[in-house]
């Protein structure tokens, strides 16, 4: 097959949509004929271009059958609605050509991630006259994260934005996202339950066992051998609602065994350290992203594992740095609402994790104090089951690449679509 992949994020980015990307294109130029990767230059979760890159200029690197076509890309430096909209209009526009130079290339499927749907009329113009077929993932639904958080109001322009964005995605072939509720969700905007499958972000469990030591780190960060490790590790942007964990940290002021740990980069991070620097907290400590070779030691250090978001966020995007931890057999502390995927996997696996109800920071201390009180020093069999059952990395890829097989075939792939009635 030759296989274009349209996206707004891609490695070498460390975290979120663009690792799995990378990860996914590496799993499948193995085996297929030629591949396109149409992207910006990698800019996540720092939202800034890596070094060795640049914003404004387009590339080209070849690496074996796959072809990275990186495109111009605006980023600002502080984040609004109305810049978030130039931000992923700008790759769209700027992907345009690129992508129509790849009309003689005999392409057999096209798969765009969202976000960014901006991308969505080109693709789904390039297919039709390139007779090929097309495949939607989502990862994160934009719209719905928006005005979940607040961050746009609904009103008769969304309405409009959310009747496009209905209309488009029902023209996909095939339209995949990463969790139960979030293909649930595809359907209610329109898509046909015949036309959704599971494609569920995994981990790699060989890499990323219970079996790793994070001492050494610990020791390397200035901690003691006594102190319990409260981390969080991940983008720091404004859907996580991290401001809690400030309190949290000032709670706990009096516990100087007691260290919270913000490991990561984003729009946010900045402000957190102001924050908390007024605010004169001393037990809480922000690291940089970790490379991916100590991202096993980094979760081994930690006792408790932090999965923060604010309500209305749990179902439009789940959080991928949840499946590292469970395949670490970390003990997790999640806010969901109880109706979400996040919820119901809760439900389903006792002891997977504890979740509680979001934005409540008294809920929130007492079940930090409940782990505290429990044996730390034990991994959680319960979640490290759960990765070795769903999360396998090759497992779930060799699955995606029949799909892909199957519908450039015209086969039938209603028996592998998930049953959402269940």
């Amino acid at each position: 097959m030759n296989i274009i992949l349209y996206s707004i994020s891609y490695a070498p980015e460390l975290t979120g949509v663009g690792k799995y990307n990378g990860e996914m294109l590496e799993y499948l130029s193995a085996s297929q004929d030629n591949i396109y990767a149409l992207v910006p230059p990698p800019y996540y979760p720092e939202w800034r271009v890596h070094e060795g890159y640049e914003s404004t200029k387009y590339s080209k690197e070849k690496q074996g059958n796959l072809t990275v076509i990186r495109c111009p890309l605006y980023l600002p430096k502080r984040m609004s609605v109305f810049k978030r909209i130039v931000y992923l209009l700008s790759f769209s526009l700027s992907s345009f050509l690129p992508l129509f130079s790849l009309f003689r290339k005999n392409i057999d499927v096209i798969v765009v991630t969202q976000p960014t749907c901006f991308c969505i009329p080109a693709a789904l113009l390039f297919a039709k006259l390139a007779k090929c077929k097309t495949v939607l993932h989502i990862q994160d639904y934009e719209v719905d994260t928006m005005l979940g958080l607040n961050m746009m109001k609904d009103n008769s322009l969304v309405k409009i934005i959310k009747q496009l964005e209905s209309f488009f995605m029902r023209r996909f072939d095939l339209v995949s996202s990463i969790s139960y509720s979030m293909i649930d969700r595809a359907i209610a905007k329109g898509v046909k339950e015949d036309k959704v499958t599971l494609f569920p972000n995994w981990s790699d469990t060989e890499f990323v066992t219970p079996a790793t030591c994070g001492f050494a780190l610990k020791q390397e960060w200035g901690f003691c051998e006594t102190d319990k490790i409260i981390l969080y590790a991940g983008n720091i942007g404004q859907k996580q609602g991290l401001e809690a964990v400030l309190d949290l940290a000032q709670n706990y002021a009096g516990n100087k065994h007691t260290k919270f740990v913000l490991v990561g980069a984003g729009v946010y991070v900045d402000t957190l350290k102001s924050m908390a620097k007024k605010q004169n907290i001393t037990n809480l400590f922000f690291k940089p992203l970790q490379a991916w070779s100590r991202v096993p030691e980094m979760l081994a250090l930690a006792d408790i594992h932090l999965v923060i978001q604010k309500k209305g966020a749990a179902d439009a995007v789940l959080p991928s740095k949840l499946t590292n931890i469970l395949s670490a057999g970390g003990h997790a502390l999640v806010t969901a609402e109880s109706h979400t995927e996040l919820g119901k996997i809760a439900q389903k696996h006792p002891g997977i994790y504890t979740c509680i109800a979001p934005e409540c920071r008294q809920t929130l201390t007492i079940a930090i104090d409940n782990l505290l009180a429990q044996d730390l020093s034990k991994h959680n069999h319960v979640a490290r089951k759960y990765a070795e059952e769903y999360l396998v990395k090759d497992k779930i890829l060799r699955q995606f690449e029949v799909d892909l097989k199957k519908l450039v075939g015209g086969q039938n792939l209603s028996a592998d679509c998930v049953n959402v009635k269940n």
